[in-house]
């Protein structure tokens, strides 16, 4: 085990007895488990593996002690558009930003040191004394791209774009309510209106129907060419 993670389960250790908490040694069997990955991990995803390792902890009693590692400062929450929530190990006096596939929601953490320095230097232009921040660039990884066609959450899709619903991240109940409206896999709406806040409105059909913002994250389209692309394309395989 590195050394430093032998000095945050001390660290751990202390703040849990200072507290006056229990379960002392099967939090640190969990702390150990997180910290042997420095991927980002669900509540789901830890479980299995501590599942892996002999471990069988209650999901609620995993999920409090992940709050205590976030509350302590071991890990920090994140919450990415239309995933489940992961935690990352918070390395002290570190930073990055991410990478999101939506296809197979693969997350790759990134630094830049110029990146860092234009964001500092644009905050001083504006007077702006920045603390902290966060940057998540959303797209599709190499190897999605690949093997599917891009797709984007339709809660990204500007106005007057022609899309094709590609798949749904949400359960049978969200899937059920979208097909009574005729929305299934395969289905092409115009986007007539989504300023970020409010439902985005689509047009399948000859019918406007509003999709609420949750919704619109878990629907995952494809951009639909405009038939002169498409004329290009064919006019181009054929030359």
């Amino acid at each position: 085990m590195p050394e430093n993670h032998i000095s945050e389960k001390t660290q751990f250790r202390d703040l849990l007895k200072r507290d006056g908490l229990e379960d002392l040694e099967s939090r640190l069997a969990i702390l150990d488990t997180f910290l042997s990955t420095e991927e980002h991990v669900t509540i789901r995803g830890l479980s299995r593996m501590l599942k892996e390792r002999g471990f069988k902890f209650d999901k609620d009693f995993i999920a409090d002690t992940l709050r205590l590692f976030c509350q302590y400062g071991f890990a920090v929450k994140k919450d990415f558009q239309g995933q489940e929530a992961t935690y990352e190990h918070q390395h002290i006096g570190k930073h990055h930003d991410h990478f999101i596939c939506t296809r197979c929601g693969q997350i790759v953490e990134f630094y830049d040191p110029k990146l860092e320095a234009l964001q500092l230097q644009i905050a001083g232009n504006f007077g702006f004394h920045s603390l902290q921040h966060k940057m998540e660039i959303y797209g599709m990884c190499q190897k999605c791209m690949e093997k599917r066609e891009p797709a984007l959450p339709l809660s990204m899709i500007s106005p007057g774009e022609r899309v094709k619903f590609v798949r749904f991240l949400g359960g049978n109940t969200m899937q059920a309510r979208l097909a009574s409206m005729g929305l299934n896999a395969g289905s092409k709406v115009e986007v007539l209106s989504n300023n970020g806040t409010g439902p985005c409105i689509v047009a399948s059909k000859g019918t406007r129907l509003a999709l609420g913002r949750g919704v619109a994250l878990k629907i995952l389209v494809s951009f639909i060419k405009h038939k002169t692309e498409m004329g290009k394309d064919s006019r181009a395989k054929n030359s």
